[in-house]
């Protein structure tokens, strides 16, 4: 497939499922797409920061490390393949982390929130984020992040002022990047702490936006090729118990409305296209007005395509997916990555037709042998 100028890797939040989004990248990496810029909220802000703070050869290898070791606690033990089966032990270890935390992420404070500090972490969150602090350290290479060729952005809301802030490591507000804002970005309340930055508190970005997409648009140079990953599907059946609405409201709250933002931004492209139309038609002594230079200025430069893959939930799976991180689920989730990228390269010659034409597109794949296509 040919690559435009930049090649994008858009992760959102989504706890335990975000082993999907290593999936993803695995088979990426497989075929050779290079990614130029990766932006994350939340677990996707974890692992950006491991794609973006390690060499080419050893990303895959990092992202499997951290997998394997915030999946520790609870091993990959067979279970009968039914979903009944599946259903209790993925409640169970749901349980479990609820109870005891995840090995090398988060753990419960010492002392009960009742009976701490006023302003503490302790009295207002349930859990301890520190010992994701050695985690990363030891999966990511902080200089490579910051100085190296891969772009990064993460996302997080000041909690005093509520508005939602980006911490890049390129472009004219470009920060230094370290392990206080990839833990910024996922500290969802009341869960996790808030975490201080320079005198600011902040939170999980995806109490705004659970996805990227925006601010990447937004600063769009050139053609682009994006591969926006989703780990809540916006679309889904009407609930039929309780527990079909637990996992139906995390849908809705957490999928941020990434094909609103989509078709948001092919409207625009269209209407920037009709106005290149018109200014054409302009007589020649109307070119260089400045109103015609400001309108002409307005127009994006370059063609971006973006390609959405979609986490699919199994049968046997309850709104307490984000936070089961069994080793059976996770290496589940990750195979699932590989797959939907699998069949979205099967489809590549669509993606590539609009990347030679210059022509901006979103794709979302259905099944297999049935890709979406919306253009503008």
């Amino acid at each position: 497939m040919p690559l435009p100028d930049c090649v994008a890797l858009l992760l959102q939040g989504g706890g335990a499922l975000g082993s999907y989004q290593a999936g993803v990248y695995q088979e990426l990496d497989r075929n050779g797409i290079n990614v130029d810029w990766v932006a994350g909220i939340s677990i996707g802000a974890v692992n950006a920061a491991i794609i973006a703070g390690n060499p080419p050869e050893r990303r895959v290898e990092r992202l499997r490390s951290f997998w394997d070791r915030v999946s520790a606690g609870l091993p990959d033990i067979w279970f009968l393949p039914t979903d009944g089966v599946r259903e209790v032990a993925h409640l169970a270890a749901a349980s479990a982390v609820t109870m005891f935390g995840v090995p090398g992420f988060f753990q419960p404070h010492f002392l009960p929130t009742l009976m701490a500090q006023p302003g503490s972490a302790s009295a207002t969150s349930l859990y301890d984020s520190s010992p994701l602090i050695g985690t990363l350290n030891a999966h990511v290479d902080w200089d490579l992040l910051n100085d190296g060729p891969v772009r990064l952005s993460v996302g997080a809301v000041d909690v005093e002022s509520g508005n939602f802030v980006y911490f890049d490591t390129h472009g004219p507000d470009r920060v230094r990047i370290d392990h206080r804002h990839i833990l910024a970005s996922g500290a969802l309340p009341p869960g996790l702490p808030a975490i201080p930055i320079d005198g600011r508190h902040y939170w999980d970005g995806g109490l705004v936006s659970n996805t990227p997409l925006a601010h990447v648009l937004d600063h769009q140079q050139g053609d682009m090729l994006i591969f926006q990953v989703d780990l809540f599907p916006a679309e889904g059946p009407l609930p039929l118990e309780l527990t079909d609405v637990w996992s139906r409201m995390k849908d809705i709250q957490y999928s941020s409305r990434t094909r609103n933002v989509t078709d948001q931004y092919l409207a625009r492209m269209k209407l920037a296209h009709a106005v290149e139309r018109l200014l054409a038609k302009l007589p020649p002594d109307m070119h260089d007005a400045p109103e015609v230079e400001r309108l002409r200025a307005m127009i994006p430069e370059g063609a971006v395509n973006i390609v959405h893959l979609i986490y699919r939930s199994r049968e046997w799976e309850s709104g307490a997916r984000d936070f089961e991180f069994s080793r059976a689920t996770m290496n589940d989730h990750w195979l699932q990555g590989k797959d939907a990228v699998s069949a979205i390269l099967h489809k590549g010659d669509l993606i590539a037709r609009n990347i030679l034409s210059g022509k901006s597109a979103a794709f979302d794949l259905q099944a297999r042998d049935h890709m979406k296509e919306k253009t503008t």
